[in-house]
């Protein structure tokens, strides 16, 4: 092995974290439930998942990571592979999850994306590693004001980005923003998120016109 295998060899392994919940009916999507039904809701939950896992999960440019809640108690009937590593979200509102997994998982860069976001591919997610390249963080911005990925470089240190973020709302990722000031910053496509009956037929209208439904 020559020099230049030895110091590709040696850099951290990057890190996709899927948030995502153990499928029990009437605790997942309920907001989407609350438009649409709660087994439509779950259907679309499991389907999503299950799709994002299968498509990027298991690429060999990262290492993929299921960050589970609840943890304690977990039995999914087999939903999740039982070759990928889960690790418990933890307590508190996603900025204390997001944030606590970012400063405790080994080093390299770290990029997470939820169950929410159909048709994320594993071009978004190799886009989103080759920008933290050069850059601090990276956001996929989301249309109603969040966002769909998020990742830090996590070198020399690991920024909190995630403290006084009015989650759920408009403001989600102009808040986090706030916290980036003094970070290199770039941001994906942006996509939408599927959080109620409206954004589901918009994405279905979508796909629609484009000869994909």
């Amino acid at each position: 092995m020559d020099e230049r295998e030895c110091h590709m060899s040696s850099r951290p392994m990057p890190k996709l974290v899927l948030m995502t919940k153990t499928p029990r009916m009437g605790r997942v999507k309920t907001r989407l439930a609350r438009d649409i039904g709660v087994v439509p809701a779950w259907h679309f939950y499991r389907t999503t998942v299950t799709k994002i896992v299968r498509d990027i999960g298991e690429d060999p440019r990262w290492q993929t990571l299921l960050a589970v809640a609840p943890f304690e108690g977990l039995t999914d009937q087999g939903f999740f592979p039982p070759h990928l590593s889960r690790v418990p979200q933890g307590e508190g509102n996603l900025g204390d999850r997001m944030g606590r997994l970012m400063s405790q998982l080994p080093a390299g860069p770290v990029v997470m994306i939820g169950g929410d976001s159909p048709g994320i591919t594993k071009a978004h997610i190799a886009e989103a590693f080759k920008t933290l390249g050069q850059a601090d963080a990276v956001f996929g911005p989301a249309h109603d004001g969040g966002y769909w990925l998020v990742g830090l470089k996590r070198h020399p240190h690991v920024p909190n980005i995630f403290q006084n973020v009015r989650w759920s709302t408009q403001h989600t990722l102009s808040d986090t923003l706030q916290n980036c000031t003094r970070l290199n910053v770039v941001t994906l496509e942006a996509r939408s998120d599927i959080d109620t009956g409206a954004d589901l037929e918009e994405w279905k209208a979508a796909l629609t016109t484009q000869g994909l439904l």
